[in-house]
């Protein structure tokens, strides 16, 4: 019997990882056909205009919470464990490092996952159920170039913006708590912010925000073109393509880290 059970368990397990490398092959050659409806795309400028304010400019009132809220809590933790061992003259240089290299980018990131991925899978998969995906194909209209090349673009462009915007909140974030809690003056948080400043850690945040702004329209744009079965199979769509896109982000977060800052920049 327990042999049996071992032998279930292993087809389970190898099934699993069957299925993942077929929907990581899948993702791949969407991804390809996605790329390659690019060059053909600039006369319909209007439709990435329309993505940038969806995904950038309506993300703005969420992000603007996460950001400062996220800056307001580094400062006080990091003041919490400078007490006694490091002088306060650092603090900025702790919240400027943190705060632009990992804390911007990847907070970002997953607050935008939350909201603009399941927007996008949504969105396409409402359209694959009730066949308007297969009507543009009937009429001679990509699919490809008209809804997920405008959705790419917009997110490669406005995830860097976005990450610059809440670097600047989360900084000011903490420099409030820091200059209304903490008793460090403006002189000393200034100080500190600029004493280990670098432009390479600027920069290695907005690659990062690069490659996150790819993954969160590529996982709502691949997970709603794939979704059937009426509603609950858009629900089912929208909850994949924010798991992933969560997933691929902090994945991607080490990789790029790793690449950088190890690699690229030592």
């Amino acid at each position: 019997m327990n042999a049996n059970h071992a032998m279930i368990g292993a087809h389970t397990i190898g099934q699993r990882v069957l299925e993942g490398i077929e929907q990581v092959g899948s993702v791949s050659l969407f991804f390809m056909r996605v790329l390659r409806a690019v060059p053909g795309f600039w006369r319909k400028g209007h439709l990435l205009f329309e993505q940038m304010v969806a995904i950038g400019v309506e993300s703005i009132p969420l992000v603007l919470v996460t950001s400062i809220f996220t800056g307001g809590v580094a400062a006080v933790q990091a003041a919490y464990q400078f007490q006694d061992y490091v002088p306060m003259r650092y603090l900025g240089s702790v919240i400027g490092k943190s705060v632009v290299i990992e804390l911007g980018p990847v907070l970002t990131a997953l607050v935008v996952a939350g909201r603009v991925g399941a927007s996008i899978a949504a969105e396409l998969g409402t359209m694959r159920v009730t066949e308007q995906i297969d009507a543009l194909e009937t009429i001679g209209i990509s699919p490809i170039r008209f809804l997920a090349v405008p959705r790419l673009l917009a997110g490669m462009i406005m995830l860097p913006l976005i990450t610059v915007f809440s670097d600047f909140l989360a900084i000011g974030g903490a420099y409030v708590v820091a200059l209304l809690s903490l008793d460090v003056a403006t002189n000393t948080f200034m100080e500190g912010l600029r004493l280990f400043f670098h432009l390479r850690d600027v920069f290695g945040g907005l690659v990062k925000s690069l490659f996150f702004g790819v993954v969160i329209t590529m996982m709502g744009c691949y997970f709603g073109f794939n979704a059937e079965g009426g509603a609950e199979g858009v629900g089912r769509a929208t909850t994949r393509a924010v798991v992933a896109s969560c997933l691929l982000i902090l994945i991607l977060d080490y990789m790029l880290a790793s690449l950088l800052f190890r690699v690229i920049f030592v």
